[in-house]
């Protein structure tokens, strides 16, 4: 479904991906692992056209992404949950959720927000809340849920555990796990790796700009160097 291949991705001079290359098939959960600033999040800005790759290309099911805009990928089935959520925080829950569905034709909102709502329903709870009083928790499903809303084939999520207790951390790898399961492809980017390796069936790990180990999720947990690196040993 998303091939890369041969990525180079720069920051001025600063070389960021160095002839990254990877696959994910349709229906798949595959993660990125890698230290802070390995590229994982460079990978994810390249895929939706936030940033252009100097070199190499990306491709969805067969159709080339990296030379058309941003707004035209998320047409084309592309949907990236940011680091750090990135939610209109005075607008309401609904409002966030309806700017995700821009997209879509108004004829069909009716079901995605419903498809919304059955996987969050906290979120269908507070729909007339202003997004920035929300928990860390609750934004964190909303960024997802605004995402959903365009009807995504490919969902891009970058560090969706990031600054959030255990509990809800755990809550929202099964609602990642929930939304797999119905079909959309997850490309996800987790510093959390044991439990990013739990839900997923591949991963890839990213080292200074390039793939250094991929397996799938079991051949990567029982890796010791993914062990000593990331799983604490």
């Amino acid at each position: 479904m998303l091939h890369i291949n041969n990525l180079h991705v720069y920051y001025g001079a600063i070389h960021a991906l160095k002839g990254v290359s990877f696959a994910v098939q349709q229906g798949e959960l595959v993660t990125l692992l890698g230290a802070n600033g390995a590229g994982k999040t460079t990978t994810l800005k390249t895929v939706s056209g936030l940033l252009r790759p100097a070199r190499g290309s990306v491709q969805l099911e067969s159709e080339s992404l990296h030379k058309i805009e941003s707004h035209e990928i998320v047409r084309r089935g592309v949907a990236h949950v940011p680091e750090g959520r990135k939610i209109f925080p005075r607008f309401t829950v609904i409002e966030n959720l309806a700017i995700g569905g821009y997209t879509r034709p108004k004829s069909v909102l009716g079901a995605e927000l419903d498809f919304v709502f059955q996987m969050f329903p906290r979120l269908k709870e507070r729909q007339k809340q202003y997004a920035g009083t929300l928990s860390g928790g609750e934004q964190q499903m909303l960024a997802i849920g605004r995402a959903l809303m365009t009807k995504p084939k490919l969902l891009l999520l970058d560090e969706p555990s990031m600054g959030l207790a255990p509990k809800i951390v755990e809550q929202i790898f099964e609602n990642i796990r929930a939304i797999n399961s119905t079909g959309v492809t997850v490309l996800l980017v987790e510093q959390n790796a044991a439990m990013a390796l739990a839900i997923s069936h591949r991963g890839y790990v990213l080292e200074t700009g390039s793939v250094i180990l991929e397996g799938t999720a079991s051949e990567l947990s029982g890796n010791d160097l993914v062990r000593q690196a990331y799983l604490g040993g």
